[in-house]
C-alpha cells in the first residue's frame, strides 16, 4: 500500500505539473463554463467540413436517428445484451463517459460488466489482454486517442503479438480497444491526434475510422466480434455533429473492405474517418468548377486496407488524391501512395498527391491553418488535373 500510494502521489504532482496534462481532460472534452459553452455554439458554424449523411438503411430493420456517441451507446448495448462474457472498462465509462458513449450501460448490466479503472493507460490495455485470454470479451476505452501512447507496449508487443508467439494455442483475439480520434475544434496538443500510422506498421493487429454513425455502430460490432484485436477510433467531433438513421439492432460492416461512396472517371479520391466529408465537399466542387468527376472511396479499415478496391479505381481514373488529418511525413498516405504507384504506375496520369496535416504539434489556435481542409484539396486536385 505504501509503494502505491507514492506511486499515485508521484502520478498526482506530475499530471499536475503540466498545464496540459491528462488531469485536463475534462476541460479538453468540452465540458466548459456555460458562458464558454454559449461562445463556442456560436463558433461551431465554422467547422471544416459539412456532414453527409447516407440513405437510411432499408435492409436491418427498424431505424432511429442518433449520432455518432448514440450509435456507439447502441452497439455497445447490443455486444453486452448478445455476450455475457462482455465487459466494458476505462475512465470514467461508469457514469457514461467524457463523451456519454456508455451513459446508462452500467444501471441496464451492473458494475461488474461496465466499470471504471484507474488512470493508467498501459493497465488498462493489459487488464483487457488477460481477460480475452481467458476468453471473454473484452472492450477497452481509452479516453483520448492522444493518452494512447503509454499502452503502446501492451498494444504492439503483447496484444498483437499473442497468438503468433504461441503458435495460435492461445491468444487475445477478444479485445477492443475504442478511443476518440481527430481534430475537434479546440483540441490543440493532447486532445486532436490522429495516430493510427503508428499502428499501422504492426502485425496482428486491425485499425478502423468510421466516418457516420451507421457506418460507426456496424464496424464497431464487427471489431467486437473479430477475433483479432482491433484498436477502433472514433472521430470526436462527428459525436454530435454526425446524425443519421441508425438500425436498433444488431448488424455488421464488413472490416478491410473499402466503400466506394461516389463513383467517377477522373480522379480517384481517398480518406477516411472525418476527412471523408471534406473530400465529398471537393469532389463537388470539382464537378461544378472544373467539370471533373471524382471517384470517392472511404477506406474504413486501415490495417489491413482494402488494396484491391482503390487500385481498381486508380486503374479507372488515372490519378489519385490521399488525405488525412496526421502529419504527411510517415502518414498512412504514404502507404498507400507506395503501393498504388508499384501496383499502378503504368495507369498514374500524374504524380499521386497527398494532403495531409503539417509535419508539426497539433496547434490550438491555428488549428483551422493546420487542417486539410477542402480549398487544400481542391487545389492540390487542380494541379493534378493540369498536370
Amino acid at each position: 500500500m505504501a509503494a502505491f500510494a507514492a506511486t499515485a502521489g508521484r502520478l498526482v504532482r506530475l499530471r499536475a505539473a503540466g498545464a496540459e496534462g491528462q488531469w485536463c481532460r475534462l476541460r479538453g472534452a468540452g465540458l466548459q463554463p456555460a458562458s464558454a459553452a454559449g461562445d463556442a455554439a456560436q463558433r461551431r458554424h465554422v467547422a471544416h467540413f459539412t456532414f453527409q449523411p447516407d440513405p437510411e438503411p432499408q435492409e436491418y430493420g427498424q431505424t432511429q436517428k442518433m449520432n455518432l456517441f448514440q450509435a456507439i451507446t447502441s452497439a455497445l448495448d447490443n455486444s453486452l445484451a448478445k455476450d455475457p462474457t462482455a465487459v466494458i472498462f476505462g475512465e470514467d465509462v461508469a457514469f457514461g463517459g467524457v463523451f456519454r458513449c456508455t451513459v446508462g450501460l452500467r444501471d441496464k448490466y451492473g458494475k461488474d460488466r461496465v466499470f471504471n479503472t484507474p488512470l493508467c493507460e498501459q493497465g488498462i490495455v493489459g487488464f483487457g489482454i488477460g481477460i480475452a485470454v481467458t476468453g471473454a470479451t473484452a472492450i477497452a476505452e481509452i479516453q483520448f486517442a492522444d493518452y494512447i501512447f503509454p499502452a503502446f507496449d501492451q498494444i504492439v508487443n503483447e496484444a498483437a503479438k499473442y497468438r503468433y508467439r504461441s503458435g495460435d494455442l492461445f491468444n487475445c483475439g477478444s479485445l477492443t480497444i475504442r478511443a476518440p480520434w481527430g481534430c475537434v475544434g479546440h483540441g490543440a496538443l493532447y486532445h486532436s491526434q490522429s495516430p493510427e500510422a503508428f499502428f499501422a506498421h504492426c502485425p496482428g493487429i486491425k485499425v478502423v475510422v468510421p466516418r457516420s454513425p451507421f457506418q460507426a455502430k456496424g464496424l464497431l460490432l464487427s471489431c467486437i466480434e473479430d477475433r483479432n484485436p482491433c484498436i477502433f477510433f472514433e472521430p470526436k467531433i462527428l459525436y454530435r455533429a454526425a446524425v443519421e438513421q441508425v438500425p436498433v439492432e444488431p448488424y455488421n460492416i464488413p472490416l478491410s473492405q473499402a466503400e466506394v461512396i461516389q463513383e467517377g472517371s477522373d480522379v480517384t479520391l481517398v480518406a477516411w474517418g472525418t476527412q471523408v466529408h471534406v473530400i465529398r465537399e471537393v469532389a463537388s466542387m470539382a464537378q461544378e468548377k472544373l467539370g471533373v468527376s471524382c471517384e470517392v472511396i472511404d477506406l474504413r479499415t486501415i490495417l489491413p486496407w482494402d488494396v484491391d478496391t482503390v487500385c481498381k479505381s486508380v486503374i479507372k481514373t488515372g490519378r489519385l488524391l490521399i488525405s488525412h488529418e496526421a502529419p504527411l511525413t510517415g502518414g498512412f498516405a504514404s502507404e498507400i501512395s507506395s503501393t498504388v504507384q508499384e501496383e499502378c504506375f503504368l495507369n498514374l496520369e500524374a504524380p499521386i498527391s497527398r494532403v495531409c496535416g503539417y509535419d508539426t504539434p497539433f496547434p490550438h489556435i491555428f488549428e483551422p491553418f493546420y487542417i486539410p481542409d477542402k480549398w487544400k484539396c481542391y487545389d492540390a486536385l487542380r494541379k493534378m488535373i493540369n498536370y
